[in-house]
């Protein structure tokens, strides 16, 4: 039975060379890239990144505004609410009111 014999440097470094050399073939081999081609993907690419920009920009405009409408309107249900409830009386305005109950009984026993 054969065993598996491991490849000593020369297979390796050999084995190297040839992926370099086959790498390097198939670069040359490539048609040159068009400039005109070139140039109009990387224009394309830059009005992609333009209007991708610009709906974040958007985006964050229209969160702002949302936040602000809702600030607004927990304040102006705030606001109604404070106008529902009745206002804190003074102590001057506390001891009338009081006073007037205390004459009004009074006037009933009598």
């Amino acid at each position: 039975m054969a065993h598996y014999k491991e490849p000593d440097l020369q297979d390796r470094r050999a084995a190297a060379a040839r992926a370099r050399d086959e790498a390097l073939a198939k670069l040359k081999a490539r048609k040159p890239v068009d400039p005109a081609i070139a140039e109009a993907k990387i224009a394309a690419l830059a009005a992609k990144e333009a209007a991708a920009l610009e709906k974040r920009r958007l985006a964050k405009i229209a969160a702002e505004e949302a936040k602000a409408a809702k600030i607004a309107e927990a304040e102006a249900a705030a606001a109604a609410i404070a106008a529902k409830q009745k206002p804190e009386l003074t102590e001057a305005e506390k001891k009338a009111a009081r006073d007037a109950r205390y004459a009004a009984r009074k006037q009933r026993k009598s």
